[in-house]
């Protein structure tokens, strides 16, 4: 077990300090006084290209965290902070930057990159260089896999997607068309999601891929309405899966749609228009959740950014919180932060509510998922209540 205040305590310093995950961290007094010399985390993302929303989104979380960690004397008296280079989630940029990583001695673990493909291309270089590479968004089930120095606290696509057919199933679609990225992300998201859905009862008629940087999906969306499908299944980013929904909709394809939770940002109203209005989706963050631990983290960040996070700022909010865990319990050095992250219990997240490693596949335990619809234009709970579903 992790040497960490009761959850008891943290509730009373969450009530006495208003910032609440800021002090549930360390536990230690606000006097301290860091030391010059600051500990670092690299972060490879996109901060260009057609996912620097994500890494904007990632930012705020991180500097949230950063703020409130740092206030409370850092790690072990040291400021935390990040060096984060813009990948443009490129698997060739994101090598490049594992290599440079890993020879700044400086740099104790590593978080990122955005997309599977990326972060997998990378992976080699940070197991053989023993940094741990903690990929926070990286859901591809293989990713893991990759060493004992590769973790993630997302939620597998083996345990995602099963809950996406869940939610189709449940608003009565029994026959399904998916359209997917044709990457290794997006095939092996498919495949799950055939499965799943398969045992609930439900077919999938049609399958179509297409590339990442593709613009035009009139022709396949011809292709899987001639399927007579009674809803679509989108395993997509917020930017295709935008241009999809519209394109659907001006070519008359009228049929429901239901999205992967990686649509799910502001940008995908932004982009799509009233088209979206109506689609659904899920994700294991959602600032209307009535969780405690939730509301906390949506007072702090609104008080700092003046709008409510989404799901990517609490990812990135929530992984900065077991980096710096791992680093106070680690002693400042990569092989020890490898060490100490399977004896973190119930680590306070807003993510999952307590996060603790399974120290057997390196994915954090348990799934949350809350069911979303974007309603004029914003998103709002399809339920009442989250879904709850372990490992």
């Amino acid at each position: 077990m992790s040497a960490w205040p009761s959850s008891t305590l943290l509730q009373r310093l969450f009530m006495v300090a208003g910032a609440a995950l800021a002090l549930s961290v360390f536990g230690v007094s606000s006097a301290a006084s860091p030391s010059d010399e600051p500990v670092f985390f690299g972060v490879s993302g996109p901060l260009t290209g057609p996912n620097a929303q994500y890494g904007a989104q990632w930012k705020a979380g991180f500097d949230l965290a950063l703020e409130q960690i740092n206030s409370q004397g850092g790690i072990n008296g040291h400021p935390l902070q990040y060096v984060f280079e813009d990948s443009q989630s490129d698997p060739r940029q994101a090598v490049a930057i594992a290599q440079k990583f890993v020879d700044d001695k400086r740099i104790l673990i590593e978080l990122g990159d955005f997309s599977s493909p990326a972060s997998m291309a990378a992976s080699p270089i940070y197991q053989r260089a023993g940094l741990v590479q903690l990929g926070f968004t990286n859901s591809h089930p293989d990713f893991t896999k990759g060493g004992d120095f590769i973790w993630s606290p997302s939620v597998s696509q083996a345990d995602a997607q099963p809950l996406l057919a869940d939610l189709a199933v449940k608003q009565g679609f029994k026959h399904l068309a998916v359209l997917f990225q044709n990457t290794d992300w997006g095939r092996a998201s498919k495949d799950v999601f055939v499965k799943a859905a398969a045992a609930r009862g439900a077919q999938v008629v049609a399958a179509e891929g297409y590339q990442p940087t593709d613009k035009d999906f009139r022709a396949t969306l011809l292709r899987v309405r001639d399927a007579k499908p009674d809803a679509l299944v989108l395993i997509s980013y917020y930017s295709d899966g935008a241009q999809i929904v519209r394109q659907a909709r001006t070519g008359g394809i009228t049929l429901p749609i239901v999205a992967a939770s990686s649509v799910y940002s502001p940008k995908f109203m932004e982009l799509g228009g009233d088209a979206v209005n109506g689609v659904t989706t899920n994700t294991s963050f959602f600032p209307g959740d009535p969780n405690p631990e939730v509301q906390r983290f949506v007072r702090a960040f609104e008080a700092k950014y003046h709008h409510q996070p989404d799901a990517f700022n609490a990812f990135a909010y929530d992984a900065t919180i077991i980096a710096a865990y791992a680093l106070r319990t680690g002693g400042l050095d990569r092989r020890g932060v490898r060490d100490a992250l399977p004896k973190l219990h119930d680590v306070p997240s807003v993510v999952f509510d307590k996060a603790t490693f399974d120290p057997n596949t390196r994915r954090v335990i348990g799934v949350k998922s809350v069911n979303l619809v974007v309603e004029n234009g914003q998103w709002a709970l399809l339920g009442s209540k989250p879904a709850l579903a372990a490992k």
